[in-house]
């Protein structure tokens, strides 16, 4: 069955509980069944079967015949690999532009109305506080000039909104964290301090994703 967009009914179903996967409307731990999700979205459960093989092909969930789909939660090992791939990735792209001014004046302005737009947003909308904060980011990394590295950084995207998400419904002082936090990185990239950038890129990302000292 196609929408009027021209959507199959499995492509629905699939868009819709990743998109709640990835802001945490269905925690990590959680048990779904197929019959839920089917009267939910007002489908068969063929379209739902499908959509949750495709969710446990990309690491999303885990299926139990008979039992339900468990949503699998974000692993501490997987939260360090996303942030230490972020760190690599945004702080080449911001050493590139050290010796730029017309890059960085160009990028620093785009962040500035990005932070607007961040401080404009509903705080009740996690959703969409975690999409302009991951587009802050990616502009940074887009800025590099290297494709194949902004590109990577976009297959990160979709963990980094999820582990945005968790943790603003965590903590609710972790939203006013991250704005005084992309302040202080857009001033290192106004400046063109890598240095500078690199430590409080590390910082910011140990402290919003409560990720202390490995022992």
């Amino acid at each position: 069955m196609l929408s009027a967009t021209g959507e199959s009914a499995a492509e629905r179903v699939y868009r819709e509980v990743k998109g709640q996967i990835l802001t945490n409307q269905i925690l990590g731990g959680e048990l779904i069944s197929e019959g839920d999700i089917a009267t939910e979205c007002d489908v068969s459960r063929t379209p739902v079967r499908e959509a949750f093989l495709r969710l446990e092909a990309e690491g999303w969930m885990r299926l139990y015949p008979k039992r339900g789909a468990l949503v699998v939660p974000v692993a501490d090992r997987e939260a360090r690999d996303v942030v230490q791939a972020r760190i690599l990735l945004e702080e080449h792209a911001v050493r590139t532009l050290a010796g730029d001014p017309t890059g960085r004046a160009d990028l620093a302005a785009r962040l500035e109305r990005n932070l607007a737009a961040h401080r404009a947003a509903d705080p009740a909308d996690i959703a969409e506080f975690a999409r302009i904060d991951a587009e802050f980011h990616q502009l940074i990394v887009t800025a590099g000039d290297n494709p194949l590295l902004a590109d990577f950084f976009v297959s990160l995207g979709e963990r980094h909104r999820r582990m945005t998400t968790t943790s603003v419904r965590r903590d609710d002082t972790v939203a006013a964290r991250i704005l005084a936090d992309h302040r202080e990185l857009l001033t290192a990239v106004a400046d063109g301090d890598s240095d500078a950038y690199a430590a409080a890129l590390a910082a910011h990302l140990a402290s919003v994703h409560d990720l202390g000292p490995r022992t």
